[in-house]
């Protein structure tokens, strides 16, 4: 996998092969966990640095927070591609992992909004957007840091650890949140506890580092610069590279959108279909979450080894294609599961909105009418509703009607959700029987298979794509737009779709538009047949 070195590389030993799966995956274990604890405790977060009467609004500056980190990933790519190309793949993800964990950190550290004001928010995105510049470097240096030792017949295995890694981080993120659950009462937790996992960064920085550091470099790098053939500018060949326009568009939406946006729908939507419209209760929902992605780390070893035998294309265009049939009636079995009582009183008593001037902007600090406050309400309480016609300022829950107009803004929450639990819906947080639980975990197991089959060779196949001394720059720039707009922007896109429509499914719709798209890309751009190295594929 030299792309054309001419130096004699050393064949890493075993010993050195497992050093490096665990160092690599470790650390990524670790940086994707501090990405990801702001997403697990995106309630809180919302409340301490984003509060606002709109509760739809609050959850969803939140997610833009989130978004924010993410839209920075292809500038970090730039810049720790061209130092990855240029200075080396080791020193290069020891200052991203770096990064990342100080910034993470540093979020536990910030005063609330109630002590600062706006300028906690403002601190907020700014760590954000370092959060972002380092993941944009992590994962390029990581998988190919693996793929360079890894033998060319067992690639896909070797870095299918990395993939595994990222569900690793998510997993880690909920179980130190259900251990400071376990061990902060409720109240303390909401008021400073949830800064905890934060903090705990600083201590998995050092146990990164401390690994990372053992490493030594990149075979592949290492015979490039004694060869004297490391590219001047990785950038600007990345984008001038014989081929490379298409390998970029490919690695852009025909791998990247698919990947990106199914993960994010499997983990992230699954974790707050749950604990939002679902009302299921917290921990219950964090430990259906912890076994289902625990579980199903596994599978993305199983496919990138099986990438090794079949090829890299096979598994996408399954995943892709398994997904658009499939997300929508897995959403739906968990709903019915998760919450039936909601679904029956969807059904028996639907809710049709009518009055003046009736839509609703979730990004409104007030709502323009009073229409519009009612919809806001029945968003936060998650209830689905219709939009009817007619002027009468009314509510019809079944064939009930209610009138609003006389009814203030301080109790209209409140009168509401009397009037619809009149009507037989039930707001208590739930706790579904252990039937339903393991039903759940194994529709949750589905997801976290769609996502697998979709990203458990990425890291392999994108090494293969492109040339040695452009590598990391070539394959970093594409992933990390993908990962950073597509599947990034995903909970606030989606957040946004559910509360126009007021359907908890709707925002489902994203996804499969994102991925039905990158499924014609893979299916078009993607090499078909055996693994090969990029020298052997391309001359």
């Amino acid at each position: 996998m030299s792309g054309g070195t001419t130096a004699l590389q050393r064949e890493p030993t075993d010993k050195e092969i497992r050093l490096v799966i665990a160092a690599s995956s470790a650390g990524t274990i670790f940086e994707w966990y501090d990405f990801f604890i702001y997403g697990t405790l995106a309630a809180l977060i919302g409340a301490a640095f984003f509060p606002s009467d709109n509760e739809t609004l609050e959850i969803l500056l939140v997610w833009a927070g989130f978004a924010v980190g993410f839209g920075f990933r292809p500038l970090g790519a730039v810049l720790f591609g061209f130092l990855g190309d240029r200075l080396g793949r080791k020193y290069t993800f020891l200052v991203t992992v770096t990064l990342m964990g100080v910034a993470t950190a540093g979020v536990g550290l910030i005063p609330s909004a109630a002590s600062i004001g706006i300028v906690a928010p403002i601190i907020v995105i700014g760590l954000r957007i370092l959060q972002g510049l380092a993941l944009g470097g992590e994962y390029g240096g990581a998988a190919i840091y693996v793929a360079e030792h890894a033998p060319p017949e067992k690639r896909g295995f070797y870095t299918s650890f990395i993939q595994a890694s990222v569900v690793g981080g998510f997993v880690l993120s909920i179980i130190v949140v259900i251990a400071c659950r376990a061990f902060i009462p409720a109240d303390d937790f909401a008021a400073w506890g949830w800064r905890i996992p934060f903090l705990l960064s600083i201590v998995l920085l050092g146990i990164s580092l401390w690994m990372r550091l053992k490493l030594s470099e990149s075979p592949v790098f290492q015979a490039m610069k004694e060869a004297g053939e490391t590219s001047a500018n990785p950038f600007k060949e990345s984008l001038t590279y014989p081929g490379n326009g298409k390998r970029i568009f490919v690695a852009l939406f025909g791998i990247t959108g698919v990947l990106t946006t199914i993960w994010y729908t499997a983990f992230f939507s699954g974790l707050s279909f749950l604990r939002g419209p679902m009302r299921v209760e917290e921990n219950v929902v964090e430990w259906m979450l912890l076994i289902a992605g625990s579980i199903s780390m596994a599978f993305y070893l199983v496919v990138g080894k099986w990438s090794d035998r079949v090829g890299r294309k096979k598994p996408i265009i399954i995943g892709a294609a398994l997904s658009l049939v499939l997300l929508f009636p897995v959403f739906w079995g968990i709903g019915a599961l998760a919450n039936p009582g909601l679904n029956a009183s969807a059904n028996a008593a639907p809710v049709v909105v009518t009055g003046e001037a009736c839509d609703y902007d979730p990004f409104a600090e007030v709502q323009a009418s009073s229409c519009g406050r009612v919809l806001q309400d029945l968003t936060a309480l998650g209830v689905p509703y219709d939009i009817g016609a007619g002027s009468a300022q009314s509510v019809a829950i079944g064939t009930q009607p209610y009138e609003y107009a006389e009814v203030g803004d301080s109790d209209r929450r409140a009168t509401i959700q009397g009037w619809l639990e009149e009507q037989g819906y039930n707001f208590e947080r739930q706790t579904p029987p252990l039937t339903s639980i393991i039903g759940i975990i194994a529709l949750l197991l589905v997801l976290g298979m769609l996502s697998a089959l979709t990203y458990g060779s990425v890291a392999a196949l994108l090494c293969e794509m492109f040339p040695a001394k452009i590598r990391y720059s070539s394959m970093s720039i594409p992933y990390h737009i993908g990962a950073g707009y597509l599947g990034g922007f995903l909970p606030l896109i989606a957040g946004y779709i559910v509360a126009m429509t007021g359907n908890a499914y709707s925002g489902l719709w994203y996804t499969i538009a994102v991925v039905a798209f990158g499924l014609l890309v893979a299916w078009w751009g993607i090499p078909d047949g055996p693994p090969k190295d990029f020298e052997d594929a391309h001359g």
